[in-house]
C-alpha cells in the first residue's frame, strides 16, 4: 500500500483476542493524546466526512463517498480482525465531552505465521496534518505490532509510498523506517513507490 498523510513508549491495553486493543500515543508539548482503536459502526459519519478531502482521496485507493462505502469500509476492517492478518485502528483525539474525533487511519496488514515481514499504511485527516498525528500513529502501531506478533516470526515492517508524496518520507524516517528501494508502479498506484523498511529491536 503506497502511504498517505510516534512517539515513543505507546500504552499497549488489550491484545488481538478477547477484549478489544487499545493504543495511546503519548501527548506532545503541541498537541494532545491520541487513542487508536478499532473501528465502529458510529465512525460511519466521520469517515464520510474525512474522505470528502481530495488530497486524501489521491493516495487512497478505495473511494469513501456515502454511509453505505463507510459501512463497508468498517465491516471489512472488522474482517480483517477476525482473520488475524489486517488490524485496523482509527486513531482518535479524545474530546473534552467524552467523545473523540477521527483524527487518522493506521493499519498492519499481511501479517502471516511464519512470514517476517508484513505492511503498515496509514492516512491522516486534513484537519489534523501537520499535528505530529502520523508519527504517533505509525511508531505506536509498529511497536505493537513487533511486540504481538515476535511469536509467529515478525521481524521486519514496510511502509510504502508513491516517490510524489515527501510528506509520507518525513513520516516514516521520523518513526524509524529506513528508505531501502525505488519499486515499480503497480495498479492501482500510477506512479513509482518508496519502499522504507524498520526492523524489529533485536531481544535483549
Amino acid at each position: 500500500m503506497w502511504g498517505g498523510s510516534g512517539a515513543r513508549g505507546a500504552a499497549v491495553i488489550g491484545h488481538t483476542t478477547g477484549m478489544p486493543v487499545l493504543l495511546r500515543a503519548p501527548a506532545t508539548p503541541h498537541a494532545p493524546e491520541l487513542l487508536l482503536r478499532p473501528w465502529r459502526d458510529a465512525d460511519a459519519d466521520a469517515l464520510v466526512e474525512v474522505y470528502r478531502d481530495p488530497v486524501l482521496r489521491r493516495w487512497t485507493s478505495r473511494p469513501v463517498t456515502d454511509a453505505r462505502d463507510a459501512r463497508r469500509w468498517v465491516f471489512r476492517s472488522r474482517q480483517g480482525w477476525a482473520t488475524h492478518r489486517r488490524f485496523s485502528f482509527a486513531v482518535v483525539q479524545p474530546q473534552p465531552d467524552g467523545g473523540d474525533r477521527l483524527a487518522a487511519h493506521v493499519l498492519v496488514k499481511e501479517v502471516l505465521p511464519g512470514r517476517a515481514c508484513a505492511e503498515v499504511g496509514y492516512w491522516t485527516a486534513a484537519w489534523a496534518r501537520g499535528r505530529g498525528v502520523a508519527p504517533r500513529a505509525v511508531d505506536a502501531v509498529t511497536r505493537w505490532a513487533f511486540g504481538r506478533f515476535a511469536a509467529v516470526g515478525l521481524t521486519r515492517l514496510e511502509l510504502l509510498h508513491q516517490v510524489d508524496n515527501p510528506a509520507s518520507c518525513r513520516v516514516a524516517e521520523k518513526c524509524g523506517y529506513l528508505l531501502q528501494e525505488v519499486v515499480a508502479a503497480r495498479p492501482p498506484f500510477p506512479r513509482d513507490g518508496h519502499r522504507h523498511v524498520r526492523w524489529a529491536a533485536p531481544a535483549s
